[in-house]
């Protein structure tokens, strides 16, 4: 089945029968050693005579069309820029120290500037007189080192993608000089660079990256020179990739809400792209750019902010208001998940995220974590259960250690049983045994909406299956919670073992536990009162830490439940209420 018939499919279905597996598609492990190897050769050839000839061939005096950049960029960042620095992830890198030619910056930095992506931002604090010199400069010194010598990783197809879209949407930045020559060696630069990923877009790893550099080959068909025969084939590409890299919802399979929203402003600078080059968007992608947009709101808390899951963090509420709108698209948020995973579950201001899917496979996404079942609260647009997130796009922004532990089952609000993640995660950081698949079930009454999803993350070991259910009032005023664990077939005999329910808060709240050791007070700082209550286990607060936008650490505190099981099993439920 096509990517638009599953779309189609699921169109308007409001429910999910109880019982529905959401099986994890493929294994853990990470691409095939045949996979790894064609890829290692097809950028060994970039260097050859033979891909030079074939990045030969007529270049444009001009672009077709300017198409307007949808998505608003930082203007901080930009004013930063304009005084001599970029700012990424927290770090000032001065503009006249950075060589092109030793580059030695961390990966996330590096495809920023590598992409050009840095023009948003200095689009959005500077007039292009102001902003061209400085654009320029930078072009100069990329070009000095890169146009010539086709090379990985700066020729890296996802990043011509990217490439391309930011060329074509900062043009008058890039190209507003006098000098002829230089004006020439951009184009003959950017058309080159179209050649390029047109060949090499297939060879790319599946899933962003090669949608990414499909939609560089688009753009270039639109606004650079390719006209319809290459307008085709990246429009055929770029369906292809789509398939692969989504599901029917609309969610990538990734699983990953930091992937979502550049994929949502990815479409979003292509509709432009389209705009400009007066075509129609195909029905495909005006399907797909409006199935990403609901997929990306269902991970959305009160503050409209991103919940953290897969690696990611919350980021900025701002670049996620920014995305939408530059989508075009108006959506609510997809309460009825099936591959994306994450259920929502909505009362008055009050909104509760469920991972209710299987990680998804290392070999889609690296640092995939063990999160299925965890959760995370928000009233109105105080946060107040987390999960401790990730470093997010900012790679190579914390110590590997504790990027380890932030994927683990532990660093979610989520249970674990006998200190062991529900998804093993090996030392190499790909994914081994564990969860498999997902039962779910979902009710939406008038009053009432209730998930119910069991996983069998620790049936290899325990024999146990563990059942977690949600249910939400309709004001919002309270959350409930049971998670089971349930012998899966025969009966074990053997020693209890030990669990451990956790609830992170965010940085904040004030825990007061009360005196029977069941139940505590949650003041959220400004905001309200919440009561937790618990039974089934023993109820202690203990230190957490939590990631914001920017991947900063902050000390917090958790709500652990603790207790023994039968090997028959147990029951821990568990209560939200808002005082007053």
């Amino acid at each position: 089945m096509s990517l638009l018939e599953r779309i189609e499919t699921q169109t308007g279905e409001d429910e999910i029968e109880p019982g529905k597996r959401l099986i994890r598609v493929g294994d853990d492990r990470g691409g095939s050693l045949a996979e790894r190897l064609s890829q290692a050769l097809h950028r060994l050839a970039w260097k050859t005579p033979f891909h030079s000839i074939r990045l030969r061939g007529r270049f444009p005096l001009k672009l077709l069309a300017v198409p307007k950049d949808p998505v608003a960029g930082d203007k901080a960042v930009g004013e930063a820029l304009l005084r001599g620095s970029f700012l990424h992830d927290g770090k000032s890198y001065p503009v006249k120290e950075l060589d092109f030619a030793t580059l030695d910056v961390p990966p996330a930095f590096f495809d920023y500037l590598q992409s050009f992506a840095w023009l948003r931002d200095l689009g959005a604090a500077a007039t292009r007189d102001r902003g061209a010199k400085l654009a320029e400069k930078v072009m100069r010194q990329w070009l000095g080192v890169h146009a010539a010598q086709v090379g990985d990783p700066s020729w890296r197809p996802d990043l011509w993608g990217r490439r391309i879209l930011f060329w074509a949407a900062y043009a008058p930045y890039i190209l507003s000089s006098s000098d002829a020559v230089y004006r020439s060696t951009v184009l003959h630069t950017l058309a080159r660079g179209a050649r390029h990923v047109e060949r090499s877009a297939d060879k790319v790893a599946a899933g962003l990256p090669r949608v990414t550099a499909w939609a560089g080959v688009i753009t270039a068909a639109l606004v650079v020179q390719g006209g319809p025969a290459r307008l085709s084939n990246g429009e055929a590409g770029l369906a292809r990739a789509l398939n692969a890299a989504l599901h029917g919802d609309g969610g990538l399979v990734s699983r990953s809400p930091v992937e979502q929203l550049a994929l949502v402003e990815l479409l979003g600078q292509l509709r432009a792209a389209y705009y400009a080059g007066r075509r129609e968007m195909p029905e495909l992608l005006q399907e797909v750019l409006s199935g990403s947009v609901a997929a990306l709101l269902s991970v959305t808390l009160g503050d409209d902010a991103l919940s953290s899951w897969q690696g990611g963090n919350m980021l900025s509420k701002r670049r996620i208001a920014a995305a939408i709108e530059g989508s075009g698209v108006r959506s609510r948020p997809l309460r009825q998940a099936r591959g994306w995973g994450y259920q929502r579950l909505a009362g008055k201001g009050s909104v509760a995220v469920l991972d209710g899917a299987p990680p998804p496979p290392s070999r889609i996404l690296s640092g995939a974590c063990a999160s299925t079942l965890a959760f995370e609260f928000s009233d109105g647009a105080d946060r107040l259960i987390v999960n401790c997130g990730g470093v997010g796009p900012a790679v190579g922004a914390l110590a590997p250690e504790l990027v380890r532990a932030l994927r683990t089952t532990a660093a979610h609000s989520a249970l674990t049983l006998g200190d062991r993640n529900s998804t093993a995660i090996h030392e190499d950081g790909t994914l081994g045994k564990g969860v498999t698949q997902v039962e779910l079930s979902r009710d939406d009454t008038a009053n009432l909406t209730q998930v119910e999803a069991s996983h069998d993350g620790y049936v290899r070991r325990f024999g146990l299956i563990h059942q977690r259910q949600l249910s939400l009032s309709a004001d919002g005023r309270e959350l409930t919670g049971e998670d089971r664990l349930i012998p899966a077939g025969k009966k074990r005999k053997g020693e209890p073992i030990g669990f451990t329910a956790r609830f992170h808060l965010a940085p904040g709240v004030e825990v007061t536990s009360t005196a029977d050791g069941k139940g505590a007070l949650l003041r959220i700082r400004g905001g309200s009162v919440w009561q937790f209550r618990c039974r089934g286990g023993m109820l202690a607060a203990e230190d957490s830490l939590w990631l914001d936008g920017e991947a900063k650490p902050h000390p917090t505190l958790q709500l652990v439940v603790t207790g023994e099981t039968p090997p028959d099993g147990t029951a821990i439920a568990w209560s939200l209420r808002r005082a007053g």
